[in-house]
């Protein structure tokens, strides 16, 4: 099938659009309310098991970041080519990706042993939280190779237009690790009590589950993307090229333990809740930004397959679209923050200083949300264009050189409220970069190709 047939090339933008995002805002959905419901499940242990958790959410920020920074590329470079009609390359592309997911895999074995202590150590002193992190820091890195080859494989799917696979895969992961929480956290089913070594192994079990399954899928599909070892010739400018792509890409998604881990020492000088708040708050905030993250994945293959098939009209209403749709969930986002904040709070068990920390952080930082979309939505753009450096400018805008120093200086004169205010204003600062640096991207891309096709 070639350009003109392939339906990323044909087919009418909004549905086709709708129905290659909507599996993977679905099985986004049903991942952030596992996060929301894992923390429900912890937090009903101790307000110290709840920190703990969220002491070690940057060490599995940065698995995350590894396993979709090299997605990422590994998509937008396979669709490009599949746009060009090179089969051939987007063959070599994927079974590079195996290669090299299999070497990071045993870097995280060494990451788990021999970093987890000295990292955790730099936010608390508190013997029983460090120790609850640290058991469940060890299983859950050392034992990330089933997450990091999942979402490799997921990301080659979405790479061919196949958003259906990867929404199975993500949703029976996330069922089988809510499902399993309650009886390895509590000790149901004549199962031992294992508190929050119970939520990793949860955890690990989903993984593993989707991991498995993405294989079966992947070996068994007639898709346009195949492995085979006999024609495998290693490139080393084609690693060059993904790791030019994944590292900014995976970047992006490792910023956010950057942040976490610089706001926990500032927000530890004000007291231990309000670093467990702040861990609450990020997961609530993914029930809001993993669905746009969806988005973003239904649009980037679209967007790299109309640029490398020379469809430019086609690749700007896609965007187009893509930043309606998004801003209309982030508004969502900041309806529910901010007129339900103490609701939300009490399925935490909050009460006291955290009830009231959680309801002006949650009212403060979603105040940012609506300019996040322009942020969020022209990053993914750039990435699909191959330009992981600008995408890497805005998000570093976003979460690194703004939040910190200005969370810094406002809370000597806000207290902690000064913090919150860092994010508002950090996004809109970032949406105003994003626009400049996609206008000017767009204005020097060049088309072998062009057509009128506005379907």
């Amino acid at each position: 099938m070639n350009a003109q047939q392939h339906p990323m090339g044909t087919k009418p933008i909004l549905p086709l659009l709708i129905s290659m995002s909507l599996p993977p805002i679905v099985s986004m959905l049903i991942q952030s309310l596992y996060n929301i419901v894992d923390s429900i499940f912890v937090a009903q242990l101790s307000e110290n098991a709840l920190t703990a958790v969220s002491l070690a959410f940057p060490l599995q920020n940065i698995v995350l970041s590894v396993a979709v920074g090299l997605g990422v590329a590994i998509n937008a470079i396979i669709a490009r080519n599949l746009g060009a009609q090179d089969i051939k390359a987007a063959n070599q592309v994927a079974m590079h990706g195996f290669l090299l997911t299999g070497i990071h895999s045993i870097l995280f074995v060494f990451v788990g042993l021999f970093l987890t202590q000295p990292f955790l150590r730099m936010f608390t002193q508190n013997a029983e939280i460090f120790e609850m992190a640290c058991q469940y820091s060890y299983l859950v890195i050392c034992f990330s190779f089933g997450s990091l080859f999942h979402i490799l494989i997921e990301k080659i799917f979405q790479a061919s237009g196949n958003m259906v696979i990867p929404m199975v895969l993500q949703g029976v992961g996330a069922l089988i690790n809510i499902i399993l929480d309650p009886i390895f956290i509590f000790g149901l089913l004549g199962l031992p009590k294992m508190g929050v070594v119970g939520a990793a192994l949860a955890t690990l079990i989903g993984q593993f589950s989707a991991c498995g399954l993405a294989f079966f899928y992947f070996f068994r599909s007639k898709g346009p993307v195949s492995i085979c070892l006999k024609d495998f010739r290693f490139r080393s400018g084609l690693v060059g090229q993904l790791y030019s792509i994944g590292i900014p890409s995976g970047m992006i998604i490792a910023l956010p333990s950057v942040l976490v881990s610089i706001l926990n020492i500032l927000l530890s000088s004000f007291s231990q809740t309000a670093v467990a708040v702040f861990g609450i708050y990020f997961k609530l905030q993914t029930f809001i930004y993993l669905p746009v993250s969806g988005l973003v994945q239904g649009m980037r293959p679209l967007i790299s397959f109309n640029y490398g098939a020379g469809k430019p009209q086609r690749m700007d209403k896609t965007l187009l679209y893509s930043l309606v749709i998004s801003g209309g969930i982030l508004a969502f986002g900041w309806a529910l923050f901010s007129l339900l904040p103490e609701q939300i709070m009490f399925l935490f068990q909050a009460k006291g200083e955290m009830l009231s920390l959680g309801i002006t952080s949650l009212r403060i930082i979603s105040s940012g949300f609506l300019f996040s979309t322009i942020g969020v939505v022209l990053a993914g753009a750039l990435e699909a264009l191959g330009k992981g450096g600008r995408s890497l400018i805005i998000s570093i805008i976003r979460q690194l050189i703004v939040i910190p120093p200005v969370a810094w200086f406002l809370s000597q004169w806000m207290d902690i409220n000064g913090i919150w205010a860092a994010f508002p204003i950090a996004e809109l600062l970032a949406a105003i970069v994003a626009v400049l640096l996609y206008w000017n991207t767009r204005k020097h891309l060049y088309f072998a190709q062009t057509s009128s096709d506005l379907q």
